[in-house]
């Protein structure tokens, strides 16, 4: 046999090993996405928190303006409802870390790292939970049912939750998310987003398994219709039931702005809100949007570009509120020590592609049949001092929440096939 022949013959091997995989595991991973049946839980009040408070030499000073300054404890009863593609792992890492200081409470999931989406919250899948347990944190990936949230969680709870422009999401959801859409498959050519756009109706089946992803993913993920007319009155009271329950909503395109009004809101530290970007992808898997395609995503995308503008707005207000001026030093004075950090961090100072991350505890989760989400290398020689906060803040989701304790032998199961796919 030539060396040719057995190219081909590998090929093909390969083939049908991968074709035969994936449908096992597409079977496997509906089986186990389906919704639970959720008993009756009886109606337990949550206490007030359950946070270890720190002392009085902890509490932080704030200033408010020139003239006036007052001290406040850190708020650590926290819901981040964690929407898709939209840089929230990145702070989900901040959150871990906020909560390992203050040794808080997570309502983590059990068995995988979602809770069971994309069927509606309950509380029966926070592990170990018990009517009438306090929680502190709650922050992964969800389709939000605020009645059970409210049940998990003290009153005073603060909601955080981050969107991203709908034309960039879209394109990031189709690249992550494509392979996992069974009418995707059908579309030809190469650039599959750009045909997909030319004409959405053709290709898209509200029915399909995962559609879900690839049309207004953000008003989906609050747990509301995304099928809905744009014009609908139902958008509205989904933007104003949005509006009503979360008093910060984050945007990705201003990332550190974000932190800054959620640091002023919640009283936290400077120091909590050191970051580095992660699962970012590689520059050669990122489709170019021309501005037709651009208008023709957040045509596709409209109510989440309608909920999107709503939120632009309230931001930039709460920004008018907390003053250009000190929002641009304090925006200045993060990067500074983002990049400290970096120096002090990252081997080479910046991320690099799956391939030449050397430690696997670093390796971030990769889409299907590709390997474009890229991570970092742990610099050799981290003086003491910095050697716990380089690791954690360069950890990526998955061995973060295992470090936790979360028992995730759903998604580390799912994550042997998709490397054997990826092979």
């Amino acid at each position: 046999m030539t060396g040719k022949q057995r190219i081909q013959w590998r090929s093909m091997c390969k083939s049908l090993v991968l074709g035969t995989l994936l449908t096992s595991c597409m079977i496997l991973v509906y089986c186990l996405s389906t919704p639970q049946i959720h008993y009756s839980l009886p109606e337990v009040p949550v206490p007030y928190s359950c946070a270890h408070r720190p002392t009085q030499s902890q509490h932080k000073s704030t200033i408010n303006n020139s003239d006036t300054a007052y001290t406040c404890t850190p708020k650590v009863d926290i819901m981040f409802m964690k929407t898709h593609k939209t840089a929230s792992s990145t702070f989900l890492n901040i959150l871990f870390r906020f909560g390992e200081k203050h040794r808080v409470k997570f309502a983590f999931p059990d068995s995988r790292n979602d809770f069971f989406y994309p069927s509606f919250f309950q509380r029966s899948q926070v592990k170990d939970y018990r009517p009438g347990m306090c929680f502190n944190i709650i922050c992964n990936h969800m389709r939000f049912n605020a009645p059970e949230v409210s049940k998990l969680l003290p009153v005073d709870t603060s909601y955080i939750t981050i969107l991203r422009d709908p034309a960039e999401l879209f394109e990031s959801s189709f690249h992550y998310f494509g392979r996992l859409v069974p009418f995707t498959w059908k579309i030809p050519g190469d650039d599959k987003l750009a045909e997909f756009l030319r004409d959405p109706h053709k290709y898209f089946d509200p029915g399909s398994f995962n559609s879900y992803y690839l049309k207004n993913l953000l008003f989906f993920d609050f747990g509301l219709d995304n099928s809905l007319d744009v014009n609908d009155p139902r958008v509205e009271e989904g933007i104003k039931f949005i509006s009503d329950r979360f008093q910060l909503v984050m945007l990705v395109e201003h990332f550190e702005e974000s932190l800054i009004l959620l640091k002023d809101a919640l009283c936290w530290e400077m120091d909590d809100l050191l970051f580095f970007k992660l699962n970012i992808r590689k520059g050669s898997t990122l489709s170019k949007f021309t501005p037709e395609l651009r208008a023709r995503a957040l045509e596709w995308n409209a109510i989440d570009w309608k909920l999107y503008q709503h939120f632009n707005q309230t931001f930039w207000k709460k920004v008018d509120a907390y003053g250009h001026q000190r929002m641009a030093e304090d925006v200045a004075e993060l990067k500074k020590r983002n990049k400290e950090m970096t120096s002090i961090c990252i081997e080479g100072g910046h991320a690099v592609e799956a391939g030449s991350i050397q430690e696997k505890d670093m390796q971030p989760w990769q889409p299907i049949g590709e390997k474009s989400i890229m991570g970092y290398n742990l610099k050799k020689n981290i003086d003491k001092a910095h050697r716990n906060l380089c690791r954690k803040m360069l950890m990526p989701e998955i061995q973060y929440l295992t470090e936790l304790g979360v028992n995730l032998w759903i998604t580390k199961l799912w994550g042997h096939v998709r490397d054997i796919i990826n092979w």
